[in-house]
């Protein structure tokens, strides 16, 4: 099968449209059009249904289309390695993460690795879903619970625990709640236990709902729950991490935690030699050592 028919395929695919598909591989139309027929009578099928508002893939269509969808992914992973043989750190690196750790921990903390690589180009995709790392949805992954796909190198790199926190102003106001049921004269600000979480979370959350909470701001992101926070809208369930670049945030209730949540980075086999991966991997180790040493002089103050 004609591989340059097939990259105009995916493009049209893709796009879901001839003329901008024909922009981004800057052909006209008609030759792209003309390629398009020749590949469905190479193969004596229908790949497109045509209609006024574009194009859509067959069933025939939709096969092809996730070959070469995975074709497209495997020639990355190829690229990836070759770049990687050289000795300086540079290109693009697909970094996922949750909303939460990407926004108030990894962020703000990314200074330190452009300092050290200014040519490297850092794609982070902040959402709760599980990016397909071997199928190059991203090339490596920081997340709340020890990841279950095959051929993923991990490593653990810290634990967390969601706890309650409140601004000053907003304690003073209402008042600190010394016991469990006193959240009920209080507003609970916390994802919603049937949002895409981590499950310690979620149980915790269900745990305080169950004392009759009378006010309740449910976000479906620990960014937005730490903003209710911050402008003194009541008690929020965050991450301990947040202390450390918000420390006038007041520890509610210190004996209720959801225990323990393992953070690990895990990046696919074939990438076990990449210096972009290898530079990163370095710089999180090492802002987790910083880290550490942080909570334990705060713990001893």
């Amino acid at each position: 099968m004609d591989w340059d028919k097939l990259r105009i395929f995916h493009a049209v695919a893709d796009a879901g449209s001839l003329t901008h598909a024909g922009d981004a591989l800057h052909l006209s139309q008609s030759a792209v059009s003309r390629q398009i027929r020749s590949l469905e009578e190479t193969l004596n099928t229908t790949l497109f249904h045509r209609h006024a508002r574009g194009l859509i893939l067959t069933e025939q269509g939709e096969l092809l289309f996730d070959a070469t969808r995975a074709m497209l992914k495997r020639l990355d992973a190829a690229t990836a390695r070759i770049r990687d043989s050289e000795d300086e750190v540079f290109g693009e690196l697909r970094v996922t993460t949750t909303t939460g750790f990407g926004t108030l921990w990894l962020a703000p903390r990314l200074t330190a690795l452009y300092e050290k690589y200014p040519e490297l180009k850092i794609d982070l995709m902040l959402e709760e879903r599980v990016l397909d790392l071997p199928m190059r949805e991203a090339d490596v992954a920081i997340r709340m619970k020890e990841p279950s796909q095959a051929d993923l190198i991990r490593k653990r790199l810290m634990s967390v625990r969601m706890r309650l926190y409140a601004s000053p102003e907003y304690l003073a106001r209402a008042g600190t709640p010394q016991s469990l049921e006193d959240l009920s004269r209080h507003r609970l600000i916390c994802q919603n236990v049937g949002a895409t979480q981590v499950g310690a979370g979620a149980t915790l959350v269900q745990a305080l709902l169950s004392n009759e909470i009378s006010s309740l701001l449910t976000v479906n992101n620990y960014y937005g729950v730490l903003q209710g926070v911050l402008h003194h809208l009541g008690i929020g369930v965050l991450p301990d991490y947040v202390i450390q670049e918000f420390p006038n945030l007041q520890q509610v209730l210190p004996e209720v935690d959801s225990g323990d949540i393992p953070v690990f980075l895990a990046y696919p086999e074939e990438l076990r030699q990449s210096k972009r991966i290898a530079a990163f991997r370095d710089f999180v180790q090492e802002e987790i050592t910083i880290y550490r040493k942080r909570v334990k002089n705060q713990a001893a103050e």
